[in-house]
């Protein structure tokens, strides 16, 4: 009876695996009848701007590859303004309307994709804007508009930027497991929410200064575009003057009310178009792979790009995680190549571990000695991220890019008191004085503390003096706007740190400019695995994807978010140089 239970079990076990490979067989050959299922751009077409896919500065695709956009989470900023750019000289494309987006982008991202979208103003052709519910990213996007319409039963949200900080101290006395802090004396923001209940004056302060620079930035553009003063602007977030469609009218927020199928008539009329007659739309996904066949950059010289997105992790690296490994292979590859002229290093990371960050530092001193390298920063280019920044040849942000937060500190998890209540006594043996150097179940000794502290403070100074050696300050200068300090763009440009306001754009131009080259190529690093390689080589991946989506909607996107943090923070090891707190700007 064993056998015959054995052989069954064999059998069904058989069945499953063969149907599971006809499954795949049959998915694969449908994908590659699809891979190559670009849309046709019809005669007087409308370029549909709906960005509903997270945005990363870069996916990494191979143009090459018939499988890169395939099972992909997210889009590439470089994408999207690579299609606007191709859509203003395109005839075929008449205009663009931005339809309900929910756009889920860095501040920055949309402040770039904004800019391009200002550029195909340029063209002469139209851009209208419509949507049920306007978020306040959204509505300082569609304000480059042309005309903004609502619909009759619609919201628009605009009153002014806020921020969130979790703080963990209770959670952590209520557990037992505790996060040991170790920081440079004057960092006083750095980890606050595993020290305190509430936020410190200081750092009110600084989220305050932050949030209103970055805000500032915003209103002054969506101030020239709708022809409102800032002040008008200010006055209407004060007392929610934009919260139902008729005040959004009277505020000038908006150009009119109307349903759908009425704004509709009015891209109708913009297009000289028959009533009768449908639409031409193109979305911009199904337009990005028409797109990218339209090279704008052409030369046999050529600028690298490479991409450094993420947090900074010890190791190899990948599409969301900055290692020396992925980076400096780029940076090797890009200083090698007698093609490439120039590198722009594209820095989008809230910093993270220090070595790593020192382990490319040194990477780009090497590489700036033979060949240009300029930063653009992105949505943040904060502490590890400023870090691999600092010695650039020139460094571009964003008016809103979040920038800064030069300090360094180590938090190192404790369950000791945990252990104590559950019953857990861990006993060491050693056969040194200094074996034994800490245990997650015992209280840290001050001697481990004393090891720590040094080389939290070694490793600070180190940091002040890359950034003083980069940006020919003095390390007393650096340290009086360091300490941990966040920046906006703009506040960074005016305390030295970086040089220029501007996107990648800005910062690729001027890379050919120092390189003396007119007509030059664009050459992207690093190249990623695509979606459906990852996919084929670790089904575990579509399994875990599917659990963490399983978590968030049991536990709520709050909670959730709650978890991701301590889950990077348990992560963590070695000396941090990373932004002191996350902040959840609304």
């Amino acid at each position: 009876m064993k056998f015959l239970g054995n052989l069954l079990a064999a059998i069904l076990g058989c069945l499953i695996a063969f149907g599971v490979m006809m499954a795949m067989f049959f998915i694969f050959i449908a994908l590659v009848s699809s891979a190559d299922d670009t849309k046709t751009v019809k005669s007087n077409s409308v370029l549909e701007i709906q960005i509903q896919n997270p945005v990363e500065d870069y996916v990494g695709g191979d143009n090459a590859d018939p499988f890169a956009g395939l099972f992909q989470q997210s889009q590439g900023l470089d994408e999207i303004l690579h299609a606007i750019a191709v859509a203003k000289a395109d005839d075929k494309i008449k205009g663009i309307s931005i339809n309900n987006n929910f756009i889920m982008a860095g501040l920055s991202q949309t402040q770039a994709i904004r800019a391009a979208l200002e550029d195909f103003k340029e063209s002469g052709k139209f851009i209208y804007a419509y949507a049920d519910v306007y978020t306040q990213k959204d509505f300082y996007l569609s304000s480059v508009a042309d005309s903004l319409f609502l619909n009759e039963v619609g919201v628009l949200d605009f009153k002014g930027l806020s921020s969130e900080v979790l703080f963990y101290k209770n959670l952590q006395e209520k557990t037992g497991i505790k996060m040991e802090v170790i920081r440079h004396g004057k960092y006083k923001s750095a980890v606050e929410p595993y020290l305190s209940n509430e936020m410190s004056d200081a750092n009110r302060t600084q989220i305050k200064e932050l949030l209103s620079s970055l805000w500032n930035s915003m209103i002054d553009e969506v101030a020239i575009s709708r022809k409102l003063s800032v002040e008008n602007l200010n006055t209407i977030a004060d007392t929610l003057g934009g919260r139902t469609p008729e005040l959004a009218l009277k505020s000038k927020l908006i150009d009119d009310v109307l349903f759908f199928d009425e704004y509709e008539t009015k891209i109708k009329n913009a297009l000289k178009a028959s009533l009768k007659d449908d639409i031409n739309y193109i979305s911009l996904k199904d337009y990005i792979p028409s797109a990218k066949k339209k090279v704008l950059l052409k030369g046999d010289d050529k600028i690298a790009v490479i991409y450094a997105q993420g947090e900074i992790f010890y190791g190899e690296g990948g599409p969301n995680i900055i290692g020396q490994g992925i980076i400096n292979s780029s940076l090797i590859k890009a200083r090698e190549d007698e093609d490439v002229k120039a590198i722009v290093l594209r820095v989008n990371s809230p910093g993270g571990s220090a070595l790593t960050s020192d382990i490319i530092w040194r990477e780009i001193e090497l590489t700036k000695a033979i060949k240009p390298v300029i930063v653009s920063m992105g949505d943040v280019a904060a502490s590890g991220g400023y870090y691999i920044a600092a010695g650039a040849d020139k460094i571009f942000a964003e008016s809103t890019t979040i920038t800064g937060s030069i300090g360094v500190f180590g938090t190192i998890p404790n369950a000791s008191e945990l252990a104590e209540k559950i019953g857990i006594n861990a006993e060491q043996v050693g056969t040194n004085k200094n074996s034994v150097d800490y245990s997650l179940f015992e209280p840290m000794t001050d001697a481990f503390r004393n090891t720590v502290q040094e080389g939290v403070e070694n490793t600070y100074s180190t940091f002040l003096s890359r950034v003083a050696q980069g940006r020919n300050m003095t390390v007393a200068e650096v340290d009086s706007v360091a300490q941990g300090r966040v920046w906006s763009g703009v506040d960074a440009k005016n305390l030295g740190l970086v040089d220029e306001i501007g996107g990648l754009d800005d910062a690729i131009k001027a890379a050919a400019e120092i390189a003396g080259i007119k007509n030059y190529g664009i050459n992207s690093y690093p190249k990623y695995k695509s979606g459906f390689e990852r996919f084929m080589e670790d089904f575990g991946g579509a399994s875990s994807k599917i659990k963490q989506d399983f978590i968030r909607e049991e536990i709520g996107e709050e909670t959730y978010s709650i978890l991701k943090e301590v889950k990077s923070a348990m992560k963590q090891q070695g000396v941090q140089a990373r932004m002191p707190f996350i902040m959840n700007i609304k």
